[in-house]
Order: structure tokens, then sequence, then C-alpha cells
């Protein structure tokens, strides 16, 4: 049995939970940029989560779960250059007491919701043109391009302000 055969089967079970998981996973993420801005960065705290998130290219070796290379690279293009940009523009570091924070920003919480919107309503209408695992496969590229181009930023700007390149604070 396929995997869309499965899916198709167990449908009435899944796509409830496909549509929880999300938020759910929206929420979590809210609470951690939350506790973000209130402990010290790092270069490791900066450039571990597209690192360890890189681990789910990993997915690309089963078939069911490949796209066109066009779907792929206009799926991680509008992460970088379109979802990034905001989170971009309301991330900040700063310098305090040596150490540096995220700065807080009363609309990087709101950003981070109205992106989590758009990927839902997205995903939702291209989940309905495509398999659930091209969706997922789609939808991770995006969101991959999004985390890197921020954490690239961010790590930036982490070396602009301590002055040293490479600086693991």
């Amino acid at each position: 049995m396929s995997v869309q055969e499965l899916f198709l089967r167990y449908q009435s079970i899944l796509s409830p939970l496909l549509r929880i998981g999300p938020l759910v996973g929206g929420v979590a993420i809210l609470f951690w940029r939350v506790r973000e801005t209130r402990v010290p960065l790092s270069v490791k705290a900066i450039v571990i989560p597209p690192l360890a998130m890189s681990s789910a290219f990993f997915m690309f070796l089963s078939p069911p779960m490949r796209v066109p290379w066009s779907w792929a690279i206009v799926s991680f293009l509008f992460g970088v250059l379109v979802l990034s940009y905001p989170i971009l523009r309301t991330s900040r570091l700063e310098l305090r007491n040596g150490v540096v924070y995220m700065q807080r920003s009363r609309w990087f919480l709101a950003i981070l919701l109205i992106l989590l919107a758009i990927r839902l309503l997205l995903h939702d209408y291209i989940g309905h043109l495509i398999s659930p695992l091209q969706t997922a496969s789609v939808f991770y590229l995006m969101a991959f391009g999004m985390i890197v181009r921020w954490r690239v930023g961010m790590y930036r700007e982490y070396r602009r302000i301590t002055g040293a390149v490479g600086t693991n604070r």
C-alpha cells in the first residue's frame, strides 16, 4: 500500500491532526521566540537551528517526497525573499553588559502570527493541488529558506556588534 493510499484511508484521522499540528507548532515557536529575547545569544544559538533543520533534507531520499526542481526553487526563494523579510526587519540584536541579546519588538510576535496565518492558508490551498507529502516538502523548503536568511542576518549583526569574526560567546 502506498503512502498516498494510506493517507486516503486514514484521512478522517489525519486531516484534523494536519490542521492542529501547525497551530501547536506555531504557538511553540512563539514561546521559543519570546524566550530568545530573555537569554543571551551566542554563535551556537544562531547557527544550530538551520543546521539542525537541514537534516530534514534526507526526506528527499524518499520518492514520494520529491518535487520538481522548479517547485523547490520557487518555494525556497519565496521563503528567502518574501517570508524572511519581515522577520529580518523586526529582529535586532543589542549589547547589554557585554552580552548580546535579541531586542524585543512589539511587532515581532504580530509578524510571526501573520506569517503563520499565511503559511496555513497557503498550505490549505496548495494541499488541494498536490499530494500531502509533496506539500510537506514544498513548505519545508519555504521554511528552510526563511530561517537561513534570518539566521545569516542575525549572525552578521552579531559579528558587527561583538566586533569579532567567529566569536563564540
